[in-house]
């Protein structure tokens, strides 16, 4: 039963000439399927439709290929063929009764990489590139502007003609020629389009109109927004936003407002707190008499509602909640709040888009795979006949996959050798700003422990001798793996030379509670979070640390999920030493040597310890043990012995959850090997 607080998240709410049944709204957000992948998009959409949101929006999707942002797979919505797929959306959205809604984007000015057309933009320049690619745009003139205001409304009439409910005019995230117009930033135009803010306003302001005159009273015209421009020199600020919402306040249906750049809007939660949006949005309400929304990973049904009684919001948009829990509002609405699969903020999902990939989620093994393998979040096919399985190891694999077998409905025993659960979450979240990383763990044991026919033995180490013994005839080896201490890596696929007496330690032993002090060098080949937390954990508990990579910034592969710039502040703000393209050579006692990648100068640090991440070796003793006795397998009554998660191949978090949860789908099922094992859009 629904708690009586919540009440007023699920007033309807009207949106122009459109009824949203309630406050839930998934707000635009890119997914790496796109124009690539209509079929999936639509599986992935349709679900959050049936979880409850009652609006359910598109990534951002160009209008035009004189700004298209290949290699970035977004939707397009360029001419009349394209219309088929965002029907096939549009479907999957209404057959739950909720409200779609299209992002239309003319970003300016981009490299055009497809359609090879010469970019434009408010003023001449290098172009808006991931890829610093070394093109210039030129400089719009009038005619170009009355040719992009053709371009949007054209498209607003398919969008219209698709049948969306919601048509966006887009002015957000530091990327759209639209935020170019507004901002002085980008904007030195001395025309009638420049200078004052009046001039500066007009091209979106021709928009709204442009639009709300094509689709008429058939659809809703919102506006996105961004609130700050903090990034730039001469950036938005909070007098010139409110100016502008004064001056055209009433034009569109709806005001969602977002953060200048993309970066700062969807932050990691190492870098940011819940409704930590919420000071840059808050008293905008008051300017207009249209609703507003807004973001701020919002997980907590207390804190949503706070956002609405105190006038901040009318309703609670979200992105990356959605994806890590589409059922969100349903769970809400049922008044199951603590099964709420909360989204932990590690920016997995925006990985997806960066790297034009469907999206992932750590959270939710699921996440784009509704079509494609036919998954459900919250749904799962019943167990095949009865069986007892033994899962071993209680880390972010075997969790899952004890869950979802639980939910199977097979008898399951988790066996973990330490005392507490979680394996490598537990660990990994006790480092600085990944607190939230727990959650991963904790849902899965919350879920757990609701399952009768799942069983629960910590301290449990199991030897090849129990698992014969056991009566399992499944033997699920999530064992997880181990930092390695020899520094084989991607540098040094054979390990390192590392002298016997030096003092070398591991993420593992940062873990266990070592805590080395004085010179510290952290050697990251790894290139994802760990490195740069574990030298910030020792920089704040007193250590002069030095982190090295050989890669050309550090936490190199973080400026996929947006937060690499992020982490680099925060260990010069620690104190952090940081040298990049340092190659290792060796490490001795008292010393470490490195070659700069590029001078091929060798240099040598003195130093007290050394913390090596390099590579993770898997833990797989009792599978070699258990495939060593095979012939005994029969006798013992078992059929299958299979190690997944990190005890196969290690990776992040995101790897080891969707290896659990797909070892458990497929448990008993016959799988062809030859066959792709997975839906696919192809050409019509």
């Amino acid at each position: 039963m629904r708690d009586p607080r919540h009440d007023i998240l699920f007033q309807p709410v009207a949106i122009g000439p459109k009824i949203a049944r309630n406050r839930f709204y998934q707000v635009p957000h890119c997914n790496g399927m796109g124009h690539r992948e209509p079929s999936a998009l639509a599986g992935m959409r349709g679900m959050k439709a049936a979880g409850g949101w009652a609006v359910v929006c598109t990534e951002e999707v160009e209008i035009h290929p004189s700004s298209e942002v290949a290699p970035a797979i977004e939707g397009r919505i360029w001419e009349e063929r394209d219309i088929f797929a965002h029907e096939r959306v549009i479907e999957a959205i209404h057959a739950h009764g909720a409200l779609a809604g299209i992002e239309l984007v003319y970003n300016a000015p981009r490299t055009n990489l497809t359609s090879r057309l010469v970019p434009m933009g408010v003023r001449g320049g290098p172009v808006n590139s991931e890829w610093l690619e070394p093109l210039q745009a030129r400089a719009m003139d009038k005619d170009d502007i009355r040719a992009v205001r053709r371009w949007h409304r054209n498209a607003a009439l398919r969008a219209k003609k698709a049948g969306y409910d919601l048509i966006y005019v887009y002015a957000g995230h530091g990327l759209t020629l639209t935020q170019q117009f507004l901002s002085r930033a980008a904007n030195d135009r001395t025309d009638e389009y420049g200078g004052s803010l009046a001039n500066r306003v007009r091209f979106l302001k021709e928009l709204i109109e442009d639009t709300k005159e094509a689709v008429g009273d058939a659809c809703a015209v919102p506006v996105r927004m961004a609130v700050e421009e903090s990034q730039f020199t001469l950036g938005l600020e909070r007098g010139e936003i409110e100016e502008i919402i004064g001056m055209i306040g009433e034009l569109p249906d709806l005001w969602d407002f977002c953060m200048g750049s993309w970066s700062r809007d969807s932050r990691t939660a190492r870098f940011s707190g819940e409704g930590f949006q919420e000071p840059f949005v808050r008293g905008l309400k008051a300017l207009t008499s249209k609703p507003v929304v807004g973001v701020g990973r919002f997980t907590s049904p207390d804190a949503m509602v706070e956002q609405v009684r105190s006038g901040t919001l009318d309703f609670i948009g979200a992105a990356r909640p959605s994806i890590a829990d589409p059922f969100l509002p349903k769970k809400i609405e049922e008044g199951r709040s603590d099964d709420l699969r909360e989204c932990i903020g590690c920016n997995i999902c925006v990985a997806g888009d960066m790297q034009s990939v469907p999206l992932r989620c750590t959270q939710n093994p699921t996440m784009g795979e509704e079509w494609r393998r036919g998954w459900h979040p919250e749904i799962i096919q019943p167990k095949a006949r009865e069986a007892r399985v033994l899962v071993i190891g209680a880390g972010p694999a075997g969790l899952e996959a004890a869950h979802a077998l639980g939910k199977r409905g097979y008898a399951v025993t988790l066996a973990e050798a330490g005392e507490d659960l979680g394996g490598r979450v537990r660990k990994e979240s006790s480092l600085p700003g990944l607190r939230t990383w727990q959650r991963v763990a904790d849902y899965r044991i919350g879920q757990i422990e609701k399952l009768s026919n799942v069983e629960i033995y910590p301290a449990s180490t199991m030897t090849a001798d129990d698992v014969l013994g056991f009566g399992a005839i499944h033997v699920a080896l999530a064992t997880g793996a181990r930092w390695r201490r020899d520094g084989q890596g991607r540098q040094h696929p054979f390990g390192m030379t590392i002298a016997p007496d030096a003092a070398v330690l591991t993420p593992d032993d940062i873990f266990a509670g070592h805590c080395p002090m004085g010179e510290v060098v952290v050697y990251d080949d790894d290139h994802y979070a760990i490195g740069g937390a574990i030298a910030e954990k020792l920089a704040a508990a007193g250590a002069r640390v030095t982190l090295v990579t050989p890669a050309s910034l550090v936490s190199y592969w973080t400026h996929n999920t947006l937060e690499q710039a992020f982490i680099e502040r925060r260990l010069v703000d620690a104190g952090v030493r940081i040298v990049v393209r340092g190659e290792a050579d060796d490490i001795r006692k008292g010393v470490f040597a490195y070659t700069d990648g590029v001078t091929r100068q060798k240099t040598e640090l003195a130093c007290d310890h050394v913390v090596v991440l390099a590579s993770r070796q898997p833990v797989d003793g009792l599978s070699t043990d258990l495939n060593a006795r095979r012939q005994e397998w029969q006798d013992a009554g078992i059929e299958t012995v299979r190690a997944f998660g990190d005890a196969q191949a290690p990776g992040m978090i995101v790897h080891a959850v969707y290896a659990g949860h797909r070892f458990a789908r497929e448990l008993d099922t016959v799988i062809d090997p030859d066959a792709v094992p997975y839906l696919r859009d192809l050409p019509r």
